[in-house]
């Protein structure tokens, strides 16, 4: 199988900072993969090599391009959507779906206006004249009119209130994700999106710290909640991340047993939310 984004040694600086350090990860077809890391941990960068608006070393193929050199030809085969606006304020909304209708060979028409209908949008509104979360509609409808076979999203929902990110989510999984199509995206909503990714890449000071699938985290790590009096003797096992909770102490385990944890207190499988803090916090420490 393929994967849709190789990434051997990827490495981007800017003066003496390395955004990215070497940064490796394969994605697979049919997958909705979450990069997930802090403010200036390296994702928009990541992304932007992705789609081949910067430069880098190492070795990154996506779709089996490099896209550094076939950008053209790949970006028949990929859509992406900003955390910003990039669309000019004195458009008006049909004039966009002209504008991507003449531009680009893979663009539905009718599954455009059809998605559009379902909304508030009058095709005559100019953009400056949409609310934020009209415009991300706007975005969504354009982009999902387009086959492609990889989406990349960057903060989609920045901005919005909870009842447009639900929306923009489930617009997503209902009406634009098949088996064959794949979704990489960041967000800083870790909590809303958990249940939609098959996997997850956390990444920090332009490292990877974890690269997983989903189904595995439960395989991998552990979280125990003990009392105080149980606390010391679960220390001894070296938990990576702990955390007080109303008096009682939640510790992350990474490859031990559940049953060598179970007589110490109450296990859990670790969100993914907390997964991310305590790795962040963990490498911090």
């Amino acid at each position: 199988m393929t994967a849709m984004i190789e990434a051997r040694g990827l490495t981007k600086s800017f003066g003496a900072m390395r955004a990215l350090d070497g940064v490796s990860f394969s994605v697979a077809p049919g997958k909705i993969v979450g990069l997930i890391g802090p403010n200036g941990a390296g994702k928009t960068t990541a992304l932007k090599a992705v789609l081949g608006l910067t430069s880098f070393e190492g070795e990154l193929r996506v779709l089996d391009r490099d896209p550094r050199a076939q950008r053209d030809d790949l970006m028949r085969d990929v859509c992406f959507i900003a955390d910003v606006a990039v669309l000019p304020k004195w458009l008006r909304v049909h004039q966009a779906v002209d504008f991507v209708a003449n531009v680009h060979p893979r663009f539905d028409r009718a599954r455009a206006e059809a998605f559009l209908s379902k909304t508030d949008i009058r095709p005559g509104s100019r953009v400056r004249e949409l609310s934020k979360g009209m415009v991300t509609q706007l975005h969504l409808a354009l982009i999902l009119a387009i086959d492609a076979k990889l989406l990349v999203l960057d903060e989609p929902t920045l901005g919005l209130d909870l009842l447009y990110r639900r929306q923009f989510y489930d617009t997503l999984l209902n009406d634009y994700f098949t088996a064959e199509r794949t979704i990489f995206l960041t967000t800083h909503q870790v909590e809303e999106i958990e249940n939609l990714l098959t996997d997850v890449l956390f990444i920090n000071h332009g490292h990877v710290v974890l690269d997983s699938s989903v189904e595995a985290i439960s395989e991998r790590y552990v979280q125990l909640t003990v009392g105080p009096d149980q606390a010391p003797g679960a220390r001894q096992l070296k938990p990576f991340y702990e955390r007080e909770i109303f008096g009682r102490t939640a510790m992350l385990f990474e490859g031990l047993p559940p049953a060598e944890l179970s007589k110490f207190g109450e296990l859990r499988t670790p969100s993914i939310a907390d997964l991310f803090v305590a790795k962040m916090q963990g490498a911090a420490a």
